[in-house]
């Protein structure tokens, strides 16, 4: 079960349910990988809607680690996501606005 007031999302990879979640070191994982200088260039990147399979996957791997998954990268290849495409790229945005938002208001 996730806690959105812990900045959780929910995944469902393989038919198994991962929890997400973007740690300080995710977060610095997540900009080495997406080569941005700051953590607001990914944000801005995610809402100007300039966003790539890549850039989902990335974001996505890094929240299954901030979750304590030990995977890499290889290991989702060829995973299937409960909604495709679309579910993933909403998750890897819930990651980011969540992150970002006070757990007194989310």
């Amino acid at each position: 079960m996730t806690n959105p007031y812990a900045g959780e999302v929910r995944l469902v990879i393989d038919g198994t349910p991962h929890r997400l979640r973007l740690t300080l070191g995710a977060l610095a994982e997540l900009e080495a990988a997406m080569q941005a200088d700051t953590i607001l260039a990914l944000v801005e990147r995610f809402e100007s809607g300039q966003i790539a399979a890549r850039d989902v996957l990335v974001l996505i791997v890094a929240g299954l680690r901030g979750g304590g998954w030990k995977g890499q990268a290889a290991d989702l290849l060829e995973a299937e996501i409960e909604g495709g495409l679309p579910a993933a790229a909403q998750a890897a945005a819930e990651l980011l606005a969540r992150a970002f938002t006070p757990a007194n208001a989310a």
